[in-house]
């Protein structure tokens, strides 16, 4: 059997990973004692696997989280808010096939952001879509859409996401733009898809933070119900560990 006919076939069919794996096959002697079906499940198994790492690279590359976090190297104590258990629940991610939210708080330093990245990138290998965003940006993103008239694809792109990461958030008072954004953004995912939120802030400020009390109420119903919370603590700042008395 000619080989090369075949292998430029799969290039053209775009089955790169049987490719790959015939290529690999042609140079092992052993193989030979295979069946044709074992042989063929194995070039199949191949072509699974390599199109499963590309989809998985592709939603990493949109998530675009901020830190490279795995949930496998979490700091597990209960001392500091997280414990075996509850992260063996967070990476089911049960919560984000039963559209709940996260809440994760804590000080400066706690690992609000390493956490989140973390859960977020189990999300991604899990088959979910994800975003990340710092909410400072996510804001001044969506007044620049405004003007651009990309205001409602943003919301769109944002609503069809499975989980959306909004990251130090209420480090500020909300302006009127700002929590009627975030009010169109929690709305549209409202026992549709998640949302995980990590902020220094308790949750309990959080209606102070969003200002006006009925958007704040509309935002927190949306929320804050059917949420997971995940309170961190750290009696030294993860970054003095890492850095001696340097300061971010």
């Amino acid at each position: 059997m000619l080989m090369n006919p075949t292998l430029d076939n799969m290039r053209t069919l775009k089955l790169f990973g049987m490719l790959k794996a015939l290529e690999a096959q042609s140079e092992i002697k052993e193989i030979e004692g295979l069946s044709f079906e074992d042989r063929l499940g194995l070039l199949v198994d191949a072509e699974l696997l390599a199109r499963e790492n590309k989809q998985l690279q592709s939603r990493m590359k949109t998530a675009n989280l901020r830190l490279s976090a795995s949930i496998e190297d979490l700091d597990v104590q209960t001392s500091r808010g997280l414990d075996r258990g509850t992260v063996a629940a967070l990476s089911t991610c049960d919560w984000i096939k039963r559209t709940r939210n996260l809440l994760v708080t804590g000080p400066t330093g706690a690992g609000k952001t390493y956490a989140s990245c973390a859960i977020a990138q189990k999300a991604c290998r899990a088959g979910y879509t994800v975003v990340y965003e710092r909410a400072t940006k996510l804001f001044h993103d969506l007044a620049l859409a405004k003007a651009s008239g990309r205001y409602y694809n943003i919301l769109s792109s944002i609503a069809k996401k499975d989980l959306i990461v909004i990251d130090d958030f209420a480090l500020a008072p909300l302006t009127d733009e700002q929590r009627r954004d975030l009010l169109e953004i929690v709305e549209d995912r409202y026992n549709r898809k998640s949302t995980l939120i990590a902020s220094q802030v308790p949750v309990d400020h959080w209606h102070d933070i969003i200002g006006d009390p009925t958007i704040a109420d509309a935002i927190l119903d949306r929320l804050v119900h059917n949420a997971h919370k995940l309170c961190l603590k750290a009696k030294v700042s993860k970054r003095k560990e890492s850095h001696g008395d340097m300061e971010f």
